[in-house]
């Protein structure tokens, strides 16, 4: 008969058996000082069972699992260890000065796991985006979390997870953060079950945990974690990178605004009768062969061309296709044709002389802008009056209006070489304007989808992309091609962005995409293998290289705090993708929720961007209600990643939450999100203006400050309080009914900013 050994562990009592926490006030670089809480703890190696008792009560912080075989238990003043035989697994529980230390060490060199913690609570504060509060019982986030499996560095902003119990708070950080995941269980309340996969290929096969009891509160946890990351020397302040790029100042109090115009040509500068009558027969077809062959999707605008010369009008689905058609075409270095292009001057025959395949994409796109011009003679415009001459128009109207700070986003980098105007523009009124970028997928050579899944290596994507350990490729996004090994990536970095800004475009700030979002991977490849841990330095590697070589502002999509030393900035903490969990969304387009087509009928903003639209209740629960959202990565990382929305979720898109949003935005300290091209800017002016202009004064202060508090003051959640250093603070209230707090009436939909003895109230 097995026999059942409880070790029971107090705080501060001379036993070789009692081993525990001493109460102590930890002061990183912050002004809020945590109180750790004193607690005593009895442990059950056959079950892993952990329970913790302080001022008198009892909580249990890990359930018990089911029992097993335990050999090799050794006690002391300092330590606790013993052996699963069965499971090959060491553990050890150790006496640290203010939290329990937990080590699980796998003796196996093959594939294993093991699961542990499973957890129950009251409630649960967990760094899912922004972080989240969720009440065990809530039938939202019951429905949400039913059979869900989360890879913890990459759903998790930070790692740690926390209990809420009826007393006190028990907080998990994780010491190892890579093959992690957690299971939830829903049945009358949510569980939660911790599991860590040792992979044969990685030697580190240990995971764990340090364990501390905090007040009941968002700020305990967060500054308890954020004392974590100090003394792991893992902390680097805006203040502090600002030192190594000055251009970092630039997103202090800057809203966000994707830039959208790619057109090379545009409707009105066509003349449509012309067109009809007299386009050349040998540049039609040259252009229907080129949109069959060369253009992704190309094949549907090929008709348009036979029917412009048809119809007894040009009407405007018919307009819109033959634009879209030749603004693609324009950026092809296969246009060129000796047969086609007879009357070219003497300009052109010089650019031509150079070799098309010796031209960078800047002077190609003027290349073959003078090409089309050739052929089109008096059908088009003269090429300075080309495309949407506007663009810098609306710049320089955003800077009269007062907005002096801004990062402005571009699809890719073509957009730059298209409008090198705007980019100059940009530079010329102070603004920080970057390109998108990202090496997470590699098509096959010859069928790529996209631009930045494109490589003038041709060998990485047979000799380069992540097996799994079942021997299969690991894909790519959206299921097209495959995942690019980062360990192999850094040549073709350096050639891709050398390549683009020896152009000339004068870009100062990048966006990486998925490079801190934490979809990392183990490649099991024999010729490169690979762990997560690796992954992930080789993709911080590339953002620092084009950070310090380049001297880019960088930024990425998440901003999982693992990178928080890299980047400045992040997109997707605030709101994050979420459209592909429902049909309605992502696919039905009759339906009032679908988000839109990455489309624009002008060149302009997509479609997807631009639309408002509802959100069903259940889905703005969990992504938007402020009464779930705790600032848990605000805490810890306000004055050094400047989060924001992902960019399919930005300030306008939900039709019913923009006022919510904009309170959100200053409340948080959120940069406002924003899709521009010349007819949205008429659109929203007035709004962004009014908007920016409260946030980014707010901004302007609380940036390189600590949050150094939060509450909720009411009863239903909706009622809440930030603050900045010691005397920057906003109250808000989400209700619509007014409330008084602090001797303050507050409307409903309305804040309050103080600033020392300055009030500004603000309801957007």
């Amino acid at each position: 008969m097995k026999k059942i050994i409880v070790l029971l562990i107090t705080i501060g009592l001379a036993s070789n058996m009692m081993v525990g926490c001493k109460n102590k006030e930890l002061k990183a670089k912050s002004d809020v000082k945590v109180k750790n809480l004193e607690f005593n703890f009895e442990v059950d190696p056959e079950t892993f069972e952990i329970t913790t008792e302080s001022n008198g009560v009892k909580e249990n912080a890990a359930q018990p699992l089911e029992k097993r075989e335990v050999s090799n238990l050794k006690k002391s003043k300092e330590e606790v260890t013993w052996t699963y035989p069965n499971d090959n697994i060491d553990v050890k529980v150790q006496k640290k000065d203010n939290y329990l230390d937990v080590k699980i060490k796998s003796n196996t060199k093959e594939e294993s796991e093991f699961s542990w913690p499973k957890v129950n609570a009251e409630s649960y504060m967990l760094p899912i985006n922004e972080g989240k509060y969720i009440p065990s019982d809530d039938e939202y986030w019951k429905e949400h979390l039913t059979g869900s499996e989360y890879n913890v560095i990459e759903s998790f902003s930070m790692q740690f997870f926390a209990l809420n119990k009826k007393a006190y708070s028990i907080m998990y950080i994780i010491d190892n953060p890579f093959n992690n995941k957690i299971k939830f269980e829903v049945k009358d309340r949510i569980s939660l079950g911790f599991i860590h996969e040792y992979p044969s290929i990685n030697k580190n096969k240990e995971y764990g945990f340090k364990i501390y009891l905090t007040e009941n509160n968002p700020v305990d946890i967060a500054k308890t974690y954020k004392n974590y990351v100090v003394e792991k020397g893992d902390f680097k302040t805006l203040e502090e990178k600002e030192k190594d790029n000055k251009d970092i100042s630039k997103l202090y109090g800057a809203p966000y605004m994707y830039f959208w115009d790619r057109s090379i040509i545009s409707e009105e500068n066509i003349n449509w009768d012309l067109l009809r009558k007299n386009l050349s027969p040998k540049l039609k077809e040259r252009i229907k062969e080129l949109l069959k062959t060369k253009v992704e999707g190309g094949e549907e605008f090929v008709q348009a061309f036979d029917d412009v010369t048809t119809l007894e009008f040009a009407d405007k689905y018919t307009k819109s296709l033959i634009v879209r058609s030749i603004n693609s075409i324009g950026l092809l270095k296969e246009l060129y044709s000796p047969d086609v292009f007879k009357n070219i001057d003497k300009e052109t025959n010089n650019i031509l002389s150079k070799g098309i395949d010796n031209l960078n994409k800047m002077e190609l796109i003027q290349l073959n802008k003078r090409l089309l011009k050739s052929e089109l003679g008096d059908i088009a415009e003269p090429i300075e009056n080309w495309g949407n001459s506007k663009t810098t128009d609306v710049l320089e109207d955003i800077n009269k209006s007062g907005i002096e700070k801004m990062w402005i986003g571009l699809d890719d980098w073509n957009e730059g070489f298209i409008k090198p105007e705007l980019v100059e523009k940009a530079n010329e009124l102070g603004y920080l304007i970057g390109t998108y970028d990202s090496y997470h997928s590699i098509h096959k050579p010859g069928e790529e989808g996209w631009e930045t899944a494109t490589f003038k290596d041709k060998s990485l994507y047979e000799n380069a992309t992540v097996i799994n350990k079942d021997g299969k490729i690991n894909v790519g996004f959206q299921g097209k091609g495959r995942k690019l090994n980062p360990t192999l990536s850094l040549s073709s970095v350096k050639e891709r962005v050398t390549g683009i800004l020896d152009t000339g475009v004068k870009f100062n700030s990048w966006f990486i995409d998925c490079d801190a979002t934490g979809e990392i991977a183990d490649d099991y490849s024999p010729k490169h293998t690979t762990t997560q841990e690796e992954d992930l330095k080789a993709r911080l590697e590339r953002m620092e290289y084009i950070r310090d070589e380049k001297n880019m502002v960088i930024g990425s999509e998440g901003g999982n705090d693992f990178a928080s030393k890299t980047i400045a900035f992040a997109h997707g903490i605030e709101t994050p993708a979420f459209s592909w969990i429902d049909p309605d969304m992502n696919k039905n387009k009759e339906s009032e929720y679908y988000v839109g087509r990455y489309y624009s009928a002008k060149g302009g903003v997509p479609e997807v961007f631009a639309k408002q639209i509802p959100v069903k209740d259940k889905y703005k629960r969990i992504f938007m209600d402020s009464t779930y959202t705790i600032p848990l990565y605000k805490l810890v990382y306000n004055d050094s990643v400047i989060t924001a929305y992902h960019w399919l979720w930005g300030t306008f898109k939900v039709e019913d939450e923009v006022k919510n949003r904009m309170m959100y935005e200053v409340l948080y300290n959120v940069p406002p999100l924003y899709h521009i091209d010349k007819n949205e800017w008429e659109k929203h002016k007035e709004e962004m203006i009014s908007h920016t202009k409260v946030w980014s004064d707010f901004s302007k202060k609380a940036i390189t400050k600590e949050m150094t508090d939060f509450e909720i003051l009411s009863e239903d959640r909706l009622v809440q309080m930030t603050k900045y250093g010691d005397d920057l603070k906003v109250i808000a209230n989400f209700s619509d009914k007014s409330v008084n707090i602090e001797g303050n009436e507050i409307k409903g939909k309305s804040l309050i900013i103080f600033d020392g003895n300055n009030k500004t109230i603000y309801t957007p």
